[in-house]
């Protein structure tokens, strides 16, 4: 398929730019696939859509604080405090460093801006000098590869220094109310550098409605990273080489997914992050034992891995049966994952209906529950 057959019409006023005061207040589109339709509803109704038996499965990466503002200091071969001009620049100028992906506990995939003179050994400065980081290698796309040192604890600093790295459609600053609002209330492990949005719109009380009807949740870790944003180049999506992010999959979590999946009970993902990393998993899994996933074969092991699919239209779901969801870009790899899904028809109209009905789009954005 072509990248253009992925785009569609957004008048800029249907980006949300701030989140709704309550959770759970957004609207939610219903998809229904058997019958090819849709359904105008909200999402404090999603309790009531469900059949019951479900099991839920959500991301609870925690969003770090990865925007970094420091000054450049000069490649580390020259002496402290001494200042060079490099085409009429101080090389003592401002700096913005986005950590994308922690490669180890002090080394990270990070962009730089502005980055084109920022040369292997060049060291960065944040903060009162708690904070400091050197270029140690440069990769596609502008990514360099830095190493952090901290003068305490690295990750205080961070927490400290950084700001929440909103997404470059919402045009404004960050604000002290992210710091809570661009987390899920599962958020419990720090790694991520962008939300898994749509588990934005749970609330505790949705969590108590769920937890009445006994309806089953259970929780893995995906470090949503820079492919969540990464632009695609090429005009056919087969030739996209997409980014890799890291996943866990605990013991109890594998459980609940293979006896949800035995019990035919049906397995909702809430996120493009969770059906990436389960259908990841059950591919790895079922490479690993000769290409089967059924019997009494586990479908999903538990432990490590990072994801490497490209789900696509003509993919076949392994896992997931039903997809609750943010709207996303148009031309991405995350619209792509849900026409997968849904089917592409099927999707391009609903957006379509979106746009026409006026839902709030993106990450603050209302959601889209498929069925």
């Amino acid at each position: 398929m072509r990248l253009s057959d992925f785009d569609f019409d957004l008048p800029q006023e249907r980006i949300a730019q701030r989140p709704l005061a309550q959770r759970d207040a957004s609207r939610m589109l219903i998809l229904d696939r058997a019958k090819e339709s849709w359904e105008d509803s909200s999402f404090a109704t999603f309790p009531d859509r469900l059949r019951g038996d479900e099991l839920i499965v959500v991301n609870d990466v925690r969003v770090i604080p990865a925007r970094l503002f420091g000054r450049r200091l000069g490649v580390r071969a020259e002496k402290p405090g001494r200042k060079l001009r490099e085409s009429g620049e101080f090389l003592s100028s401002e700096i913005e460093v986005l950590l994308t992906r922690q490669i180890s506990a002090n080394e990270w995939e990070a962009l730089v801006r502005p980055g084109k003179k920022m040369r292997v050994g060049e060291c960065v400065e944040f903060g009162e000098g708690e904070l400091s980081a050197e270029v140690i290698g440069r990769g596609e796309f502008g990514l360099r590869s830095i190493r952090l040192a901290a003068k305490g604890d690295l990750n205080q600093s961070i927490e400290r220094l950084g700001h929440i790295p909103l997404p470059p459609y919402i045009a404004r600053e960050d604000e002290p109310a992210d710091r809570e609002r661009y987390q899920t209330i599962f958020a419990d492990r720090p790694g991520a550098v962008a939300a898994p949005t749509a588990g934005l719109h749970f609330s505790p009380a949705i969590l108590e409605e769920l937890k009445v009807r006994k309806i089953e949740m259970t929780a893995i870790t995906l470090d949503v990273g820079l492919g969540t944003f990464q632009p695609i180049h090429e005009e056919e999506i087969e030739q996209h080489q997409i980014h890799f992010e890291r996943y866990e999959i605990s013991e109890k979590a594998a459980t609940s997914i293979n006896s949800a999946r035995h019990d035919t009970r049906p397995i909702l993902a809430v996120g493009t992050t969770v059906v990436r990393a389960l259908e990841d998993a059950a591919r790895k899994a079922a490479s690993k034992q000769g290409g089967s996933d059924s019997g009494n074969v586990p479908i999903i092991e538990p432990g490590t891995a990072e994801a490497d699919i490209f789900i696509k239209p003509g993919h076949q779901f392994r896992v997931v049966d039903q997809l609750l969801t943010n709207f996303h870009l148009p031309r991405s790899t995350l619209i792509m994952l849900v026409a997968a899904f849904a089917g592409y028809d099927l999707t391009m109209r609903a957006y379509q209906e979106a746009v026409a009905e006026r839902y709030r789009l993106y990450s603050y954005g209302d959601a889209m529950v498929i069925l």
